[in-house]
């Protein structure tokens, strides 16, 4: 692929920046130091809270989390992190979340849930669904649940295992890996993509599953379902550049021959991890804004589909 003709000059500042603190291979250095340059990389790009949004941290389900609010929130929304469920924590979305709260109306409860490979499958699932349910137990009322890349995929496991007890009223799923095939479509056509590739991808997967990835388990792998009906209206982001693309064009079509409520966006041009560009990528910008706009519907109880 050659991406010289698709990923424009802001995109690839913004790649050699993430680059120079986050180097290709760094799968290859020992877990603490993957945390460490992951976490450094994440302060290059920090942009601290948009004035008056408050952050306090506690636990909740009995996992720690982050609570972001300013004056009275609209609706609550459960934010988890992406990081291949080896890397980050609050602080690695913490300007994130502080953004969406801001300009969504949310009060966005940030969860710091188990990583890999010290707590493989089922471990972080567990920990966003019991953040999930005592955030609706804490404030009733309507609940969207959202998240990048792993994030992304524990926030629809969340969404498959709660049908009939939560009920959220949205999901919004970024660049997310749902457990699709890693020998066809995008894992292939991408498998060198800038800032994710398919090894790394693959990688990933053996930290989270010692034994593969689990056969038919939702809580693992949300494209393996056998059943996509009742799920909650969701709002799918890709990035044209990424391996994971049609992870989120596979979810998009199951839902929607299952009959559910589905918007999927494919920002062309854009690479994994690209929220952290919102602020110097034109085209990142466009589509943070578009993810706010489907937060702050979905939690208002807008017509579906947002117009984004």
């Amino acid at each position: 692929m050659d991406y010289s003709k698709i990923v424009d000059a802001q995109t690839w500042d913004f790649i050699r920046r993430t680059e120079a603190h986050y180097p290709p291979g760094a799968v290859g250095m020992s877990i603490a130091d993957q945390r460490r340059v992951y976490d450094e990389m994440c302060r290059e790009f920090f942009r601290g809270y948009p004035p008056g949004v408050r952050a306090r941290d506690a636990s909740m389900g009995g996992v720690p989390v982050r609570i972001y609010q300013q004056g009275a929130p609209a609706f609550s929304l459960v934010y988890l992190h992406g990081g291949g469920f080896v890397v980050g924590g609050l602080d690695s979305h913490d300007d994130i979340c502080a953004e969406i709260c801001a300009r969504s109306g949310a009060r966005v409860v940030s969860a710091d849930y188990r990583l890999a490979p010290e707590h493989r499958h089922p471990a972080a699932f567990e920990d966003a669904l019991a953040v999930a349910r005592r955030v609706a137990e804490e404030w009733p009322g309507r609940l969207v649940l959202a998240g990048d890349s792993a994030g992304a995929n524990l926030a629809a496991a969340v969404a498959h295992a709660s049908r009939g007890e939560l009920e959220p009223a949205g999901q919004v799923l970024i660049y997310g890996g749902f457990g699709g095939d890693l020998d066809r479509g995008s894992c292939i056509e991408h498998a060198n993509a800038p800032l994710l590739t398919r090894d790394e991808i693959l990688y990933y997967r053996e930290m989270l599953h010692a034994q593969g990835v689990p056969e038919d388990d939702p809580t693992a792998a949300p494209l393996r379902d056998g059943d996509f009906t009742g799920l909650p209206p969701t709002v799918l982001f890709s990035a044209q550049c990424d391996p994971l693309a049609d992870d989120s064009r596979d979810y998009a079509a199951a839902i929607r021959a299952a009959g559910g409520q589905l918007l999927h966006i494919e920002e062309p041009g854009l690479v994994h991890g690209y929220l952290r560009a919102r602020s110097t990528v034109a085209r990142a910008r466009r589509s943070f804004d578009r993810i706010i706009g489907a937060i702050g519907a979905l939690g208002r109880g807008e017509p579906f589909p947002p117009a984004l």
